[in-house]
């Protein structure tokens, strides 16, 4: 089995894990095609009854963003809407392949229209996606993407680097990562026992206290969904994970990794909280993206995840910066402006967007991560038994 094939099973056996007669849809760019077939092909082995590929490419995003209305990039599409129900009601898998073939693609471009989307959309997916769905969301190399990490197309070297980090050198991958997904959800496990009130992330550039809601649940590793399947939403993990009280985050961060926006490279980013909110924004490069996406709407300002990345991280271990946000988060300790997940409390999938606001949970349309941990990072908790260290100098200790 080629590294490819390899990676397909993963996808489909430890990720969404696919079960016979499921509909799957599968997201993916038209630079990933060739990963995209072997995918499909997995998924119908696996006894996918049907599998959709709902396809993506830059070149023509950047059509839209340069040539369409400011109005028609935003607009929500009542056959769609419709679609993403009939998804829900079948309970589909859904599977996403990210990994961009141009990081620079909207260099120059707009920001307000390169940051436009149909946010009713993406907020309906989402709902369904994180209340009824397994998902699971996975990088996929190409040429653009290993140009932006080495500085030339070495598609073999970036293979090379993202078979490490998705344990495609195990003898059987799929279970190397039900293994490692334990070892997460006994972490998240001791977390929930400290009944943590909040966190603080310490570090160069970075004192930031984030508030936690009473009850909240950490997840590592993997999620089960209502009929008792496992999955696995992201691959690769290396985190534990939480979504905060978004009325209560103060401090300022220093991001440590590149971030890639809308088609646009952020370097240098800074970020200021205040009574919960991001008030200020600052960035060698691409502030104005960044400027652009939290005004998309009134959460996108609020945290909706804090989580805990150690240096034993696979990720971390390559020493690479991937320009990828779902290889680079799992590189450190990260934080995400924007959407909570609702079963970060017990029942928050069945509670209404209200009931779940009241709880301090944050509602939006985009949920963007950026790192903030590496060497040095300090991470502590406080509790009805005290402040007590998690991490110490990028160091798992609890």
């Amino acid at each position: 089995m080629d590294h490819i094939e390899r990676f397909a099973d993963v996808v489909v056996r430890a990720g969404v894990n696919v079960q016979p007669g499921q509909g799957v849809i599968l997201r993916t760019d038209t630079a990933h095609l060739e990963i995209a077939r072997a995918v499909v092909a997995a998924a119908y082995a696996a006894g996918a009854a049907w599998v959709e590929p709902i396809w993506s490419d830059g070149p023509m995003r950047r059509s839209a963003v340069d040539h369409a209305s400011l109005e028609s990039l935003s607009a929500s599409r009542g056959w769609a809407l419709q679609r993403i129900r009939e998804w829900a009601d079948q309970g589909i898998a859904s599977i996403a392949l990210i990994g961009d073939p141009d990081p620079h693609l909207l260099d120059g471009a707009d920001p307000v229209r390169a940051a436009a989307f149909p946010a009713d959309e993406v907020r309906a997916m989402r709902e369904q996606v994180m209340g009824r769905l397994r998902w699971t969301v996975v990088g996929a190399p190409n040429p653009g993407w290993a140009h932006q990490v080495f500085g030339e197309p070495d598609t073999a070297r970036l293979w090379d680097a993202v078979s490490t980090a998705m344990r495609l050198d195990a003898a059987d991958p799929a279970l190397a990562w039900r293994e490692r997904a334990a070892t997460l959800a006994e972490r998240g496990a001791r977390l929930d026992d400290l009944e943590l009130t909040s966190v603080r992330y310490v570090g160069e550039g970075t004192d930031l206290t984030v508030g936690l809601i009473p009850g909240c649940r950490w997840t590592g590793g993997g999620l089960i969904d209502g009929d008792g399947v496992p999955f696995m939403p992201n691959i690769p993990t290396e985190e534990v994970f939480t979504s905060p009280d978004r009325r209560a985050a103060d401090g300022v961060v220093r991001v440590t990794k590149p971030l890639v926006l809308n088609g646009s490279l952020v370097l240098g980013l800074r970020l200021e909280f205040s009574g919960g909110r991001i008030v200020a924004a600052t960035a060698d490069s691409g502030a104005d993206v960044v400027r652009a996406q939290l005004e998309t709407d009134p959460g996108a300002r609020s945290l909706g995840e804090v989580s805990l990345v150690d240096s034993d991280s696979r990720i971390a271990r390559t020493g690479i910066v991937f320009h990828n946000t779902l290889f680079d988060e799992n590189a450190g300790c990260h934080v995400a402006w924007g959407s909570s997940f609702p079963f970060a409390v017990d029942g928050g999938a069945a509670m209404t967007v209200a009931q779940r606001e009241e709880l301090g949970l944050n509602t939006s349309a985009v949920h963007t991560d950026v790192v903030i941990g590496g060497d040095g990072i300090t991470v502590t908790g406080t509790g009805p038994k005290g402040t007590i260290e998690i991490i110490r100098n990028d160091e798992w200790v609890l």
